[in-house]
């Protein structure tokens, strides 16, 4: 049976090293995994307690308007019920933009290295990839602008940009909203937003009104912790919801997730010192690498790209020996470095202890 003709060319997602993988692998008994940027504190004890309550009636489709979670986050984030989408993660969201949006003759510009799923969902699509290198970490707006023809569908911007952590300020954003023709649709990834400081928070949402071809992408995987559970959300204007949702799966966000999100929101407490305790260990770890002559990217999120004097597969493979998994930058398109996500203290200070130790070895 044929498959489109693109498919001849890519392949499934290959995941990083799994706990268990590595485990039997090395024959080693404790493994700290730092490589997908989960919430290191786990989740709320409120969502824990409340799980429980949650598991009646499973033979019952779920709410496929999410009611609860949609009418509590409309308010959370002042905007309209109906400039939601929610997705089975955000990374769905993305899928469900290119599904809508992106066919053959179309083309969607983006930057490079980036999230890789805006490029893999829309090469499915059919549309033609414009990539755009980042400079020092940071999206090359201008350059991008320049990419955007008659043809452009979606423009992409990740921010906090994963691999590099780097963020879009408002100033350069609302430039970039304002040169950018109001027919392509700019999608801004802030999976990592509830990390930035506040002194850098963008305040995204309030451009919406203002920017009616903006779609915010958000999700629950990281500082909420609730990455098992599978629920992102987009927000735009109403007219682009309707059609990402004529898209959407009716079904594809579990009564447990949503329940889970909507217990997670009211958790304030719990977000606050995850992203507290996120700062103080990334700043940590900023100086620590500092002081080993180690350069890194400016991080708005929970990870840190670090540049090294040699290939980032070697650092992956000493620290897995080692008992640590990280993402090394050449799966990442980046050589010549590593993403780690900031851990705890002490998980911190014994990766320290093992980059030096490498370091040293090399």
């Amino acid at each position: 049976m044929q498959a489109k003709q693109v498919f001849q060319n890519m392949s499934p997602y290959t995941p990083g090293k799994q706990i268990e993988e590595v485990k039997k692998e090395y024959g080693l008994t404790k493994i700290v995994k730092l490589a997908s940027n989960e919430n290191p504190f786990g989740y709320s004890d409120k969502v824990k307690d409340a799980i429980p309550r949650m598991i009646d009636h499973l033979e019952i489709y779920p709410d496929g308007y999410a009611t609860a979670l949609r009418e509590t986050l409309a308010r959370k984030l002042n905007v309209g019920e109906k400039q939601l989408i929610f997705g089975c993660g955000s990374d769905e969201v993305v899928d469900i933009i290119c599904r809508t949006y992106l066919e053959e003759g179309t083309n969607t510009v983006m930057a490079t290295p980036t999230f890789p799923q805006y490029k893999h969902n829309a090469l499915i699509q059919g549309a033609e990839i414009a990539e755009v290198p980042l400079i020092d970490g940071y999206h090359d707006l201008e350059a991008m602008l320049k990419q955007i023809n008659a043809q452009t569908r979606v423009v992409w911007l990740c921010s906090p940009n994963n691999p590099t952590g780097s963020l879009i300020s408002r100033d350069k954003l609302i430039n970039f909203l304002d040169a950018c023709s109001s027919e392509v649709m700019v999608v801004l990834d802030e999976a990592y937003y509830e990390y930035i400081e506040d002194s850098q928070n963008p305040d995204s949402i309030g451009l919406l009104k203002d920017y009616s071809n903006l779609v915010i992408l958000r999700t629950f995987s990281k500082a909420y912790g609730l990455a098992n559970l599978r629920v992102g959300y987009g927000v735009a204007s109403e007219g682009i919801a309707t059609n990402l949702n004529i898209t959407r799966g009716p079904f594809n966000t579990t009564s447990i997730s949503q329940l889970s999100a909507l217990v997670a929101l009211e958790d304030e407490a719990f977000l606050q010192h995850t992203c507290r305790e996120n700062l103080e260990n990334k700043k940590a770890f900023m100086l620590a690498c500092d002081e080993m002559g180690l350069r890194y990217y400016d991080s708005e999120a929970n990870f840190l790209f670090v540049k090294l004097p040699t290939s980032g597969d070697a650092l992956f493979e000493y620290l897995l020996k080692n008992g640590f998994i990280v993402r090394s930058g050449e799966a990442l398109g980046h050589p010549n470095g590593v993403r780690i996500t900031i851990g705890s203290k002490e998980q911190m200070n014994e990766i320290v202890t093992n980059l030096k130790e490498f370091l040293a070895s090399i």
